[in-house]
């Protein structure tokens, strides 16, 4: 071995000096600003056989057990009912509670989008079409408008409303269809503009939110959904009737006459006259986990138990999510799911079970880069402001009444990523002045004292 080694690095000794011969052939005398020639013995003073030649693991190694040591103040402020848990790359460091079911709040779409991932794919668009008889621009009879699951399918007016504090991002425009039926030489409408929903079951409210959720944070909610559910931004009663109204304005507004106004129902879907597609899944899992959008959560489970053939209901969906948490090695004990978005009271997790989500993904993939920013995007562009971590923490947050959650990635020198769940699950927790005190202080610290020996930057081969 000792030999062959040698001569490896005879041979790799002279290809490199060659290659620079042949390289400084190619360089004009003229040019004072080129350096001469560097000295190929010292680009390989590193042996071949070197630790130095894996130095994101030698440094994780190196500053792992003082990490276990550092991370101690923040497991110290995590209550008997609280959970939080830690690994680099993916190797655990350190945990309390880590096996406790507590409530997951929104941390709980870290699930459902990581599934969808999985099982969809990162290119997966969802269509909205419109359908009819045409004879000579006229649509004789109903218009119908199908919906395909797209959660973002909004008009201008929703998006520069001003109501919502996290307005939709990475929508798709109903103008878009309407405009297109114009394109297509559309007039006019005989029949009626007809809402079809019925890809998913007429479920718009997941049974276990309490009462004062419903609509103020979550649903309606249905196949075909515009605007959340809204008409002149008044809930609707049915998602897919307030689609066909909205539909049935923007055709009038386009002069395209609606003989018999907007109605819910199945119709021919013979002909399609244009469709619009949303942006792909990447994309969507952006806006739901940058803005934490409830409504594009529970769709995205209902589309799996589409995807999967067992049908477009709640059930079915995170049948998909818990089925393929199972094959990643997710620890499942305790881990209880009824809704997609984390609105519900009954759902649980385990800070273990969403840091062994966090390790199977990767802080490069859509779900990573979907995650806000620490004091630049979405729900935690207001959190960690003048801390280190403002610009580096990618997390998705969890508020409920008494809870407040925080699972995500912090990149750090040299390559290596910290994944971490943080569940406080305590009365008051959702405070600001108490989950900040943890966040901006314990938690904050510490991740940026990471590495606190040699980076793998130091430790690269020389």
């Amino acid at each position: 071995m000792v030999v062959l080694v040698c001569l490896a690095i005879t041979v790799s000794m002279a290809l490199v000096v060659l290659w620079q011969w042949a390289d400084a052939q190619t360089l004009v005398a003229a040019e004072p600003t080129i350096a001469a020639t560097a000295d190929p013995t010292v680009a390989l003073a590193t042996p071949v056989l070197s630790v130095r030649r894996a130095p994101t693991v030698l440094s994780r190694e190196v500053n792992v057990t003082q990490f276990a040591v550092d991370l101690q103040p923040l497991l110290d402020q995590v209550g008997t009912t609280s959970c939080v848990a830690v690994s680099v790359d993916g190797r655990h460091v350190a945990s309390k509670n880590g096996t406790l079911p507590v409530l997951p709040a929104s941390t709980s779409k870290l699930l459902v989008a990581a599934s969808a991932l999985e099982v969809l794919g990162p290119s997966y668009t969802f269509r909205t079409g419109a359908y009819g008889t045409v004879e000579d621009g006229v649509v004789a009879g109903d218009l119908v408008l199908l919906g395909g699951g797209d959660p973002v399918l909004t008009t201008q007016a929703w998006i520069t409303n001003g109501f919502q504090k996290y307005p939709p991002i990475n929508v798709t425009r109903l103008e878009a269809l309407a405009d297109a039926l114009v394109t297509a030489g559309i007039t006019r409408v005989d029949g009626r503009v007809l809402g079809d929903g019925s890809r998913y079951d007429d479920e718009f409210f997941n049974p276990t939110w309490a009462d004062g959720i419903k609509v103020t944070e979550a649903g309606p909610y249905d196949a075909l959904l515009v605007d959340d559910g809204r008409v002149g931004g008044v809930p609707t009663s049915d998602p897919a009737l307030g689609a066909a109204q909205v539909f049935t304005r923007l055709l009038r507004d386009r002069s395209i006459t609606v003989g018999q106004g907007a109605a819910v129902g199945t119709g021919d879907l013979t002909n399609e006259i244009a469709g619009i597609d949303s942006a792909p899944l990447g994309d969507i899992l952006r806006e739901m986990l940058e803005t934490s959008d409830d409504n594009t959560a529970e769709m995205l489970v209902k589309e799996l138990g589409v995807a999967n053939g067992t049908g477009g209901t709640t059930a079915a969906g995170l049948a998909i999510v818990t089925e393929q948490l199972g094959r990643w090695g997710v620890p499942l004990n305790g881990v209880v799911m009824v809704d997609g978005s984390g609105l519900s009271r009954e759902n649980s997790v385990t800070c273990d079970a969403l840091l062994a989500v966090l390790e199977h993904g990767s802080l490069d993939d859509a779900v990573g880069q979907g995650l806000p920013v620490a004091a630049v995007s979405g729900t935690l562009q207001d959190e960690f402001v003048s801390t280190a971590m403002a610009g580096v923490l990618r997390a998705k947050t969890g508020s409920l009444t008494d809870v407040k959650a925080l699972a995500g990635y912090v990149p750090v020198a040299g390559g290596s990523v910290i994944e971490f769940a943080l569940v406080l699950d305590q009365p008051g927790a959702n405070d600001p002045g108490v989950y900040r005190a943890v966040w901006e202080g314990a938690l904050a610290q510490v991740f940026a004292s990471y590495p606190s020996g040699a980076s793998a930057d130091e430790l690269a081969p020389r």
